[in-house]
């Protein structure tokens, strides 16, 4: 067929189109009370922008600080209202035309990422632990970001007693992200909200006060690697769209369980196909295993965790792996039940390369945050367990799971911001040793968090292991939790002798001192010892809340 005689028929296609009357655009139906988490924090977030815009610097802090804690309190009401309301049980429905999903599994999630920042942003908000610089308290941030360090430019900042107030917003628009990434519905509403959480933790990275370095190092690893795992993400919804001919999680469903109906008439002869589903399903998951920190994926944990600002490692580290969980859960769950014989394989293979490898490398490590970032990766295999049971109890266990462990993992990067020397904060292990002599408080307090990591009983780590590794095994991966147990008792290994070294070492004389924190630091280190311990001691309560809510809307 010629050219012009292709081009009338599309012309008459257009005119066609165009000759209906325009004002039948439907409008967008949006819940707006059922988004209020999400919009509140937003909108503190845009706040916080005109803050830096207008109010005058000396205030600046302090109005930041108050902003955001009143905004994640108000959005946390707005969760429980919600769940109060029975949009956890009875009433869980897709919102906003199908891109977010309200339910027991979204709100539970929510509520624990936003109870998990409020803690976060006390620690990013402690002004007490450095000595003031030339008569001005200093947080953990640079006084200017984008001075070079150790310029003649960074200096006058110094001198002048800038800070950094920009880490406020830029925590709301990452905590923003995080609430939409596990109820996100279809393909690219869970990208969208990928994006808007991890530009901001990107540049949360670089803004060390001290060892501006290795802090800018470690945010450009972690953009790069980012970026990679995004890309493949995002190729990946390409090929599950060429599957299924739609991005909705439902829909995608369908086609995978075989449902004609779900395929679109004018796409039959394209769809379906077997390969774009395996690979594309592959890319997505490789996409959200780099964001929890999973062996293959988790090179840029333990260099992220050293090189960031303390206070922004615990919010990361707890935050993060809460919403990408959540989003893996939510598409193994409702999007792909039926291919649990194919993916079960895999994730048996990724969750116990996770647990044996981090265990294993975390004994060689003399820095404790390294300690720490490889702690958290074994920790995501042991959430993995969960995950692969492919259970109500599965799902109930990992959001128990992540609960319990996100305070534990903030209170613990908050006493390592505590112990400090000339250079700033002491994280190799050699300045830990006699600290239990020097500080018994917040040795003990930080052995607490360590026996907790262990999964030793009476602790929120032994109620949470007991629970995913119970669901493992019902669910018939009995030989991953015998993994589990190996992987915990090496991980104990290096927990016990951190409390050694604290406890029967003997002090060194030039050793560092623990600084006094103000009452922020102090309240989160306590909500971390607390929940801790309550969840250890009675943990029934919270497993029901967890087993209430794990039921997907489909």
């Amino acid at each position: 067929m010629s050219a012009s005689a292709v081009a009338p028929a599309v012309h008459t296609l257009w005119t066609t189109a165009a000759a209906g009357p325009i004002d039948k655009i439907p409008a967008p139906h949006i819940e707006y009370t059922q988004l209020s988490p999400v919009l509140i924090v937003v909108g503190a977030a845009v706040l916080g922008v005109l803050v830096e815009a207008f109010v005058p610097r000396k205030a600046r802090h302090h109005t930041q600080v108050f902003l955001s804690v009143l905004a994640l309190a108000a959005a946390f009401a707005a969760v429980v209202g919600l769940a109060a309301g029975g949009y956890g049980s009875t009433k869980a429905h897709i919102a906003a035309m199908g891109a977010v999903a309200v339910d027991g599994p979204a709100l539970f999630l929510q509520g624990t990422i936003l109870l998990a920042a409020i803690v976060s942003i006390l620690t990013f908000a402690e002004r007490r632990l450095d000595p003031a610089d030339h008569g001005h308290r200093v947080d953990s941030f640079a006084a200017e970001a984008a001075a070079v360090p150790g310029s003649e430019q960074e200096k006058a900042a110094v001198k002048a007693g800038f800070t950094t107030t920009e880490v406020f917003p830029l925590a709301l628009f990452a905590v923003s992200g995080m609430l939409v990434f596990p109820a996100a519905n279809d393909l690219l509403t869970l990208f969208v909200a990928l994006e808007v959480f991890s530009l901001p933790l990107y540049l949360l990275c670089a803004v060390a006060r001290r060892k501006r370095l290795l802090s800018q190092e470690a945010a450009v690893k972690y953009f790069l690697l980012g970026a990679f795992s995004s890309a493949f993400l995002l190729f990946g919804i390409a090929l599950l769209y060429g599957y299924a001919g739609s991005v909705s999680y439902a829909t995608i469903a369908d086609v995978v369980g075989g449902d004609v109906t779900a395929i679109d008439p004018a796409l039959a002869d394209t769809m379906g196909n077997d390969v774009l589903l395996l690979i594309g399903f592959a890319m997505v998951m490789t996409g959200l295993l780099f964001k929890v920190g999973a062996v293959p994926f988790h090179m840029w944990t333990p260099d992220v965790y050293q090189g960031a600002p303390t206070p922004v490692t615990g919010f990361m580290a707890a935050a993060t792996k809460v919403a990408a969980f959540g989003a893996m859960l939510r598409l193994l769950y409702v999007v792909l039940p039926g291919l649990t014989w194919d993916w079960r394989p895999v994730m048996w293979a990724v969750a116990i390369v996770t647990m044996l490898g981090g265990a294993i490398v975390a004994i060689t490590q003399t820095d404790i945050k390294r300690l720490l970032a490889y702690s958290s990766i074994a920790h995501a295999g042991f959430i993995l367990a969960g995950v692969i049971a492919a259970t109500p109890s599965g799902v109930s266990s990992v959001l128990f799971y992540l609960g319990a462990y996100s305070f534990v993992t903030i209170g613990a990067f908050a006493v390592v911001t505590l112990v400090r020397d000339a250079g700033g904060e002491a994280t190799h292990l050699s300045k830990w040793a006699g600290l239990g002599r020097r500080s018994p408080l917040v040795a003990a307090v930080f052995a607490v968090f360590l026996l907790a990591f262990a999964g030793i009983p009476l602790t929120s780590g032994f109620s949470g292991k007991f629970a995913v590794f119970k669901a493992a095994a019902e669910g018939g991966a009995g030989g991953l939790v015998v993994v589990g147990v190996i992987s915990s008792a090496v991980a104990a290994f290096f927990y016990i002798r951190v409390i050694v070294l604290m406890f029967f070492s003997e002090p060194k004389p030039d050793g560092p001192t623990v600084a006094v924190p103000s009452g922020l630091t102090s309240i989160a280190i306590t909500a971390g010892v607390v929940v801790t311990l309550v969840l250890g001691f009675a943990p029934q309560y919270f497993l029901d809340l967890a087993g209430q809510a794990g039921v997907f809307v489909r």
